[in-house]
């Protein structure tokens, strides 16, 4: 299929009002480096919500979910607990309200309100965290590239435009040139306009997206009413046991293979495993990417938890309607696609743009097209103005220039900018799939950043000594395992299983780097747990507060911030699967989940909306 004069009208209409945005907001951005990085923090919360739920819209997670529903079905909605996706339920509850408080500019910044701002284990932890943050921002671009690559290429075969390219261009690297080419694009906005073009630029793709994705659940829905889906028993269900129990044999036999290769036959026990890593990373907070720095830019704390509740509400329906619906069609036409790769093998991340470009009216394609292209954009652009932020803020500013004018800091910003998308860049070219980069980010470099960042909130001994020791030695940890992968040692699935030695190893290097050093300053502490008002191990310095201030009321909503969060999460499912039925027909499931949401929905207006202002 080519594309029609109507699509690319739509594709290019929306790569112009990219450029226009940057433009726009141009002014607005140079005016001092908060209004650069934060949006100046007078964005409201649901701006920012809908623009961070466009940044977790990225091409890249999407074509990897559209394949994981086609192999399981609804059991598909669990597997996304690998990020976790839960973690927005955390954030929502409490934690963005406590990382807010600080009203710091970044994580590393951040780091100075919990340990001090002098001595050699505060400037080792920041450090590391701004590694860190380096690593995961590049990961993740390189994620994101390489993901777009793929999917534009099923529209534009290399043989349409070799013609026209005075080069030769491998095969295996015709991903990459077209990720290079649109990655320009959101260079250009995102680098100019900083946080107001990026918000108002993932506005624009989230309202295309919407009309979109309404549209192709509609056609969904029209060829279920005629066509009967060839799945296995088990296939609707979302419900399992210890093991997957779902046999492709008869129907699509390479599928078979897929779950073996990607390890989940024992369901049960990667669910364990899974809900273990998952509860970790979500109590440990935001990572520091776009999500942080969207939490970071709210007006208040009371707004920064609004914010992540409204990226559940925002993302998921809309989300996984899509999903839904590509993988129907992909399930009708299966015999009518070609998803081999370039060996032969079936990719069950072709799916998604092949029934785009085979079995979608003109005019949606177009829409879809430039909504997933504004997937990627927004998230490219969202992690790349996290990687700014962190390189201008806590190295030039800090080290460098600490007295720069706000038209330097702005040019350093744009100087920063450049110099990240090609380090993205480059790195994507040593990629070789979506899916081994994310099992990396995922299983192994995260399981080294939880066991410091839960102490950093819940212990009043952990210093900034144990931070970097337990960053250390879990980022070194994540590397080895990473290597192991690439010398066939372990596989991409087994990750997964050494989050709880990385954990281990990382606990380890937190716990006993906290007791090499003395305690953090006595002041600092005291600060820190007035202003940011944890629960947790603060006995001592809880002490220490009422001395001073008998008035003080310490923080006792432990037990209602995890109910919360239990029941958060329940209506984060039910907004997950709501859709799938809603497409799929199936109406008394449909009738239960939205009774269970409307429940769980009832319950956290009373214990967590009206109580904002009392955490």
């Amino acid at each position: 299929m080519k594309l029609h004069a109507i699509d690319i009208t739509i594709i290019a209409l929306y790569l112009l009002s990219t450029i226009l945005i940057g433009l726009w907001y141009r002014k607005k951005a140079r005016e001092n480096k908060d209004s650069y990085m934060l949006g100046g923090r007078s964005l409201p919360w649901y701006k920012l919500g809908l623009s961070d739920a466009s940044d977790m819209f990225d091409i890249s997670g999407t074509m990897w979910m559209v394949s994981l529903c086609f192999v399981y079905g609804m059991k598909s909605i669990w597997i996304p607990w690998l990020w976790p996706v839960f973690n927005q339920v955390f954030l929502m509850m409490y934690l963005s309200r406590w990382l807010r408080r600080s009203n710091a500019a970044t994580g590393a910044e951040w780091l100075t309100t919990r340990f001090g701002k002098v001595g050699a284990g505060v400037n080792a932890s920041q450090v590391i965290v701004i590694a860190f943050a380096l690593l995961s921002c590049l990961g993740f671009m390189a994620y994101g590239f390489i993901g777009l690559g793929k999917f534009i290429e099923i529209f534009v075969p290399w043989d349409m435009i070799k013609g026209y390219i005075p080069f030769n261009i491998a095969p295996q690297y015709v991903p990459h040139v077209y990720g290079v080419i649109f990655t320009l694009f959101a260079m250009f906005y995102s680098i100019l306009g900083g946080m107001h073009s990026i918000v108002v630029g993932d506005m624009v793709k989230y309202g295309i997206m919407t009309v979109a994705c309404v549209w192709i659940g509609f056609i969904a829905a029209g060829q279920l009413s005629t066509h009967h889906l060839n799945v296995p028993d088990g296939w609707f269900s979302p419900f399992f046991g210890s093991h997957l129990n779902l046999n492709w044999s008869n129907i699509i036999t390479e599928v078979n293979k897929k779950i073996k290769d990607d390890g989940y036959s024992l369901f049960g026990l990667f669910f364990m495993m899974m809900t273990f890593k998952g509860f970790f990373a979500a109590v440990a907070g935001p990572a520091p990417n776009y999500d942080m720095q969207k939490i970071l830019s709210t007006r208040s704390p009371e707004e920064a938890s609004k914010m992540s509740g409204f990226v559940n509400i925002i993302l998921l329906p809309i989300r996984y309607t899509l999903i839904i619906s590509l993988t129907a069609l992909g399930l009708i036409f299966y015999h009518q696609m070609n998803l081999k790769d370039g060996t032969g093998a079936i990719d069950f991340e072709r799916i998604l743009p092949a029934v785009i470009n085979n079995f979608l009216p003109v005019g949606l394609v177009g829409l879809l097209l430039a909504g997933l292209l504004g997937a990627f954009m927004s998230t490219f652009s969202g992690t790349m103005n996290a990687a700014q932020a962190y390189i201008v803020n806590d190295i030039y500013i800090k080290y460098v220039n600490p007295t720069a004018s706000a038209k330097k800091t702005i040019t350093m910003n744009y100087i920063v900018g450049v110099v990240v998308v090609a380090t993205g860049v480059i790195l994507g070219f040593f990629v070789k799939d979506v899916n081994s980069v994310l099992r990396w980010i995922v299983s192994a470099l995260y399981g080294g950043y939880v066991a410091s960042n839960v102490l950093k909130w819940h212990w009043w001994r952990f210093n900034a000594s144990g931070f970097f020791w337990g960053m250390l030695t879990g980022i070194v940890g994540a590397m080895i395992s990473s290597y192991l992968v690439k010398l066939g040692i372990i596989s991409d699935g087994d990750l997964l299983n050494l989050f709880p030695v990385l954990f281990a190893i990382s606990l380890a290097g937190s716990i006993i780097g906290s007791y090499a050093a003395p305690p953090t300053d006595e002041a600092v502490l005291k600060s820190f747990y007035k202003n940011i008002r944890p629960w947790g191990f603060w006995g001592p310095v809880k002490e220490l507060v009422l001395a001073e201030d008998p008035s003080f009321i310490p923080n006792k909503n432990f037990k209602l911030n995890m109910f919360n969060v239990v029941i958060g999460t329940i209506a984060q499912c039910c907004l997950t699967i709501l859709p799938m039925y809603l497409v799929l027909s199936q109406k008394m499931p449909l009738l239960y989940t939205v009774g269970i949401l409307a429940v769980a929905a009832i319950i956290l207006k009373k214990t967590w909306w009206d109580k904002l202002k009392d955490y």
